[in-house]
């Protein structure tokens, strides 16, 4: 039975057979049939949902190889989100509103997604500002992966004084009298800025489902069908994947889901690996909910922070023997895994340990990957396209990108990341966000940065030959993703015989102005033949989601990221819509271990 037509629409199907058709039919959650509108209509049934696609672009649904849905899904009720506002003003007016309702003792908290260059003020608000908003509820605002802004509310909560001492890696900045001014940097590493996150309330588990739950319907908003969860520190499995599975047993998924586990344990990475193999399997699971394998944090040691404020870290020399270790183990049980490597020479070094170990275990065919890759080189390009590995890339630089220029320079900008010669050498490469904690969960704006080359401020980094066309865009973010969750075939085409996802966009992608990609949304995006959101003219037939909770939720006032056109596009002043106990410190181990004392930035 023919269970839903789509005809009129403009669809780009990727497939090279017929890129491009007006129709499409599904059937039993997959594309049965592509083509023009005489001939797929000719396959109605009485029962056949028929969607007029008025003209519109029609996509497959948008794959992020590269998000932590899972823990941000846990807190995204909670979060204020600055993503896409370009004016700091705009961001303070929508952070008083959100103290005006914030009951005791909860937080406000702007957590990631932002960055002070895409403000027509080009700066953070100040400590000043955040107490004079906010004098009694705390207020925790994470910018990037370099620094957290505490109000005095805030500090008084986390119960920070002149006695505290900074952590291992991070810098509690003080005042002439020692007392703590608000401001907490990340130095080398950002476990003081999640330290200091994690000690704020949480949810209740039946919030948290709904929190994640309006979290994907976010994402679906955006024309998001499937994601790879890359884990992250405070994300320990398999008790933090309670809500997830419950919702995956419920059918209440709107999202596929690949996820990664993430070691949590400094110094026993390999004891958590080889547990966790013996309880789950890659590709354990179904099409909507699996596990994919390892990373993106396999060993402490390996994790380059990526502040481009700070210099470039060095790594510990125990890092080989510890990564190679964990990788053995990996290869031996064919678990695909990926590795956060920022910087060319932690990429080397992987490297070298990826060539001894498969001397010994042939990787043959598993999908292993380097996670972000900003300063690759070619020689390690072609090293990884030798053993069948690939490169899973983000739009950092879209946020970092001035940061990154003041320290190493225009021309060395210029091929970071080198997504050109990636491609050349025919590695598999694959787009994602890193969303939630750092860069938006947008991935319109990371089809503007592959397209544009520019930075959330407007600053141009790339010349033509490390540009990519619009439909390669496309393709990073959708088909090439399925090679990272060992999914070739199966999804990111509008191809008969694939998974049923697309999504019908608001504007038309391959039409619009560079500098409006980064506003498109979708208006109806379809997961398995299913609908899982509509507005505008297809808002009928979006499910209903109950109401955010708690009642005070940022997200009841808001409908989702604002658009986020680069300030060299058309940046205006205003242009976004008005949606608008003392620590143990006696204990230090105890302490920073309590919350997590191996958390990175992730």
């Amino acid at each position: 039975m023919t269970d839903l037509i789509v005809h009129g629409a403009a669809i780009t199907t990727l497939d090279p057979r017929r890129p491009t058709a007006t129709a499409l039919a599904v059937r039993n959650g997959r594309f049965f049939a592509v083509g023009d509108d005489a001939e797929i209509m000719a396959l109605r049934e009485p029962h056949t949902r028929v969607i007029d696609g008025r003209k519109r672009r029609l996509i497959p649904g948008l794959v992020d190889s590269h998000i932590h849905v899972i823990r941000g899904g846990l807190h995204y009720n909670l979060e204020l989100r600055w993503d896409g506002v370009r004016s700091l003003a705009d961001a303070m007016e929508m952070l008083a509103r959100q103290v005006e309702v914030t009951p005791a003792p909860q937080w406000v908290r702007v957590v990631g997604g932002f960055t002070e260059h895409q403000f027509v003020e080009r700066r953070l608000p100040t400590l000043d500002e955040l107490n004079r908003v906010a004098p009694e509820t705390p207020v925790f605002i994470l910018h990037l992966y370099d620094r957290a802004l505490l109000n005095r509310a805030a500090l008084r909560a986390c119960g920070y004084t002149k006695d505290t001492p900074d952590p291992p890696g991070g810098q509690i900045e003080r005042d002439a009298r020692g007392e703590p001014t608000g401001l907490l940097l990340a130095r080398p590493n950002a476990y003081i800025l999640y330290a200091t996150l994690a000690k704020g309330p949480v949810l209740p588990p039946e919030q948290q489902i709904g929190s994640t739950r309006h979290f994907m319907r976010e994402l679906n908003r955006l024309g998001v069908t499937s994601v790879i969860d890359a884990g992250g520190g405070f994300q320990s499995y398999p008790d933090d994947y309670a809500i997830v599975r419950e919702l995956a047993a419920r059918d209440e998924l709107t999202l596929r889901i690949a996820y990664n586990l993430f070691t949590q344990r400094s110094g026993e990475e390999l004891a958590d690996f080889e547990r966790w193999t013996k309880m789950v399997r890659p590709g354990d699971g179904d099409d909507t909910f699996r596990h994919n394998g390892a990373g993106e944090m396999l060993v402490f040691s390996a994790a380059d922070f990526e502040d481009f404020r700070e210099p470039r870290p060095e790594l510990s020399p125990s890092m080989e023997p510890q990564l190679e270790r964990v990788v053995r183990l990996l290869a031996e049980h064919r678990w695909p895994w990926r590795l956060h490597a920022t910087y060319d020479e932690t990429i080397t070094r992987a490297l070298d340990v990826f060539e001894r170990v498969s001397r010994d275990v042939p990787f043959d065919g598993l999908h292993w990957m380097i996670d972000h890759a900003e300063t690759i080189s070619d020689r390690n390009i072609d090293r990884i396209a030798a053993l069948g590995g690939g490169i899973a890339v983000q739009h950092r630089m879209m946020f970092q990108g001035e940061e990154f220029v003041r320290r190493y320079g225009a021309e060395a900008a210029e091929r970071t990341p080198p997504i050109r010669a990636m491609l050349a050498a025919g590695v598999p490469v694959g787009a994602g966000t890193d969303a939630t904690r750092v860069a938006s969960y947008n991935p319109w704006v990371v089809l503007s940065w592959l397209v544009t080359g520019r930075t959330l401020g407007g600053l141009s980094l790339y010349r033509e030959s490390n540009l990519v066309d619009r439909e390669t865009a496309l393709r990073l973010l959708t088909e090439r993703n399925a090679w990272f969750s060992s999914e070739e075939g199966k999804k990111g085409r509008v191809e008969a015989g694939q998974l049923a996802d697309f999504a019908i966009l608001a504007g038309d992608y391959f039409a619009v102005a560079d500098d409006r990609i980064a506003e498109l949304e979708s208006v109806l995006t379809v997961l398995g033949g299913r609908v899982v959101h509509g507005s505008g003219p297809y808002g009928a037939l979006a499910p209903p989601l109950p109401p955010a909770a708690p009642d005070w939720s940022p997200v009841r006032t808001r409908s989702g990221a604002a658009p986020a056109t680069t300030a060299r596009a058309r940046c205006v002043a205003h242009p976004t819509p008005r949606r608008v106990a003392p620590p143990p410190i006696d204990d230090a181990s105890a302490f920073w271990g309590a919350l997590g004392c191996s958390c990175w930035a992730f």
